[in-house]
């Protein structure tokens, strides 16, 4: 019987059915164990999670050499590998990978105290053995490289971002059946996330924020490599993460400028993708499920091919291209009896609208320059090149997510209903659009 390839079995090692460890001392002693977690890490390594002192440990340690049964949930076919030990990582993409997905185990066995992650025991496979077992057969499931195929096909006809972000949540929805997903843009001068778009939820939640290392897109963003939870684990919630950094800053997280996220109250499944632009994280496409074990490998992978035509396009969208004006400018809208009073708080560019929190940070920033100028120059037409040149922003070198800042700064006075919206008028334009008359304060 030919052996298999390590990338045909992936499903054995998605820590559903616990693998048995053997190990041998100098002597030649057996031990056999249990082991919580093998991770794929390429076609000719795996790594084993390291949990325990122990006989086992003792045993790699003195000769190098495991041996570890694995078993496919679905089918039920099993596979011994012969491992030769390389390394044992203690921080890092590979073990924050691993952790996360042991977190869930842990949580769904009850053995949160129990199952910590010491390090990631990397080893080179030397031989895969089929076991004879009883099989079933392979459950038929979606296409996923004809479904990233047609994803990046849809993606591919975008000319405007906001459009580019939308498209992929949709693409996703109808190709892959992920219902609720959403996409986050990373701003580097605060280290934090903020989302752009959504699918599925309730609320919206354009503009809340994720900071890194929290939570499973806060991890995935900070290490630049995909997480995964097929249980959920309450330190990988979302919301339990940012709770707890709020209160221990000191901070009121039921305060008035905390924009509600719009994650699944109870979610079982999650995979976060980061976006990558020269090996960097810009992004994050995050997606879950009230399902356990809906993200796979495959899936993995699949994404990943998204997440790469998406960070490509990305950066062409946001290649500035401002075609000359002609004509006279459009009046700014219907002008009526309506006073639009916009607060502006220069220590952080927090904006409200009324009494209404609107936004903060740079698209805070942007938008009081906007109103300024509107309301004291009558200006209607903007270009994000001067947006980008303006010194008084003060935004990041290269400002490489402004038009990202746009779109955000775009939908939440779209959602807030606040007088005030952007229309784009071209590519790098828009038109500032004011139904009433603005009463600015700058406290």
């Amino acid at each position: 019987m030919t052996a298999p390839a390590l990338s045909a079995i992936r499903n054995c090692l998605e820590g559903i059915v616990p693998s048995v460890l053997a190990t041998a001392d100098a002597d030649g002693t057996p031990n056999v164990s249990m082991i919580s977690h093998v991770q794929y890490v390429d076609p000719e390594h795996v790594a084993l999670s390291y949990q325990f002192f122990n006989k086992t440990r003792r045993n790699l340690l003195a000769t190098k050499r495991a041996s570890v049964a694995v078993v496919d949930p679905e089918t039920n076919a099993q596979y011994r590998l012969a491992l030769d030990y390389v390394e044992t990582q203690t921080s890092g993409p590979l073990f924050e990978a691993m952790r996360a997905k042991l977190a869930g185990i842990a949580s769904h066995s009850g053995m949160q105290g129990v199952f910590r992650l010491l390090g990631s025991d990397v080893f080179r496979i030397r031989e895969i053995e089929s076991i004879p077992s009883l099989t079933m057969p392979q459950p038929v499931g979606c296409n996923l490289l004809s479904g990233a195929r047609r994803v990046c096909d849809r993606i591919a006809a975008c000319d405007e971002l906001g459009d580019l972000f939308d498209a992929v949540l949709a693409g996703m929805q109808q190709h892959f059946g992920i219902e609720h997903a959403m996409v986050l843009m990373l701003d580097a001068t605060t280290d934090r996330l903020y989302t752009v778009a959504s699918r599925g939820y309730p609320v919206s939640g354009i503009g809340s924020e994720v900071g890194l290392g929290e939570g499973v897109i806060g991890v995935a963003a900070r290490q630049g490599v995909p997480i995964r939870i097929g249980r959920m684990a309450s330190e990988y919630s979302y919301g339990t993460a940012v709770l707890g950094s709020a209160r221990a800053a000191g901070l009121d997280w039921s305060g008035d400028t905390a924009i509600p996220y719009p994650g699944l109250p109870a979610p079982q499944s999650q995979i976060a993708m980061p976006i990558l632009r020269c090996g960097k994280t810009i992004g994050v496409l995050f997606a879950e499920s009230p399902e356990p074990n809906q993200f796979g490998y495959d899936e993995e992978d699949a994404l990943s091919l998204v997440t790469g035509q998406l960070s490509a396009l990305i950066a062409l969208l946001q290649e500035e291209e401002v075609p000359e004006a002609t004509g006279t400018p459009p009046a700014s809208g219907a002008v009526t009896g309506r006073k639009i009073r916009v607060r502006h708080y220069a220590a952080d560019n927090t904006v409200f609208i009324g009494h209404d929190y609107l936004i903060k940070g740079v698209a805070g920033a942007i938008l009081w320059k906007l109103v300024r100028e509107h309301a004291g120059e009558g200006r209607v037409e903007f270009t994000n090149r001067e947006l980008r040149l303006d010194p008084s922003l003060r935004l990041p070198e290269y400002a490489e997510n402004l038009e990202a800042r746009l779109v955000l700064l775009q939908r939440r006075l779209c959602e807030r209903d606040a007088g005030i919206r952007m229309d784009k008028c071209g590519r790098g334009r828009f038109r500032l659009v004011v139904d009433g008359s603005l009463v600015l304060e700058d406290l």
